[in-house]
């Protein structure tokens, strides 16, 4: 499983979280991203490939044209991010409770 790390970096750069934005929305082939994004189709393709390896998409193959692959958003790595980042606000939210105490016992 891929490591957050690899999530953030595959969510940093604008064009991949511009992909997961759509993706969130319902699974696109690559031409349809490319075509959203106006980007060429090998750049969508590359980016795909970031995101699969970092786990934030899946790939299958279409019913309707056995060539085509179909991107979804998996949500797996997304939860990590989730979990990392409500973390991150419980420390801070005792971090400013304990200043705000602090500032409280301080006032004249």
């Amino acid at each position: 499983m891929p490591e957050l790390p690899d999530t953030f970096a595959a969510l940093g750069e604008p064009t991949r979280l511009a992909i997961v934005r759509l993706l969130s929305e319902q699974p696109l082939r690559s031409s349809e991203i490319a075509e959203a994004l106006q980007v060429s189709r090998a750049v969508a393709s590359r980016h795909l490939r970031v995101l699969d390896r970092a786990g934030l998409v899946t790939a299958s193959f279409s019913e309707a044209d056995a060539r085509a692959r179909v991107y979804a958003l998996s949500r797996d790595p997304l939860r990590d991010v989730r979990a990392f980042l409500d973390e991150l606000e419980a420390f801070w939210g005792d971090q400013l409770a304990a200043f705000q105490a602090w500032a409280e016992e301080r006032e004249p």
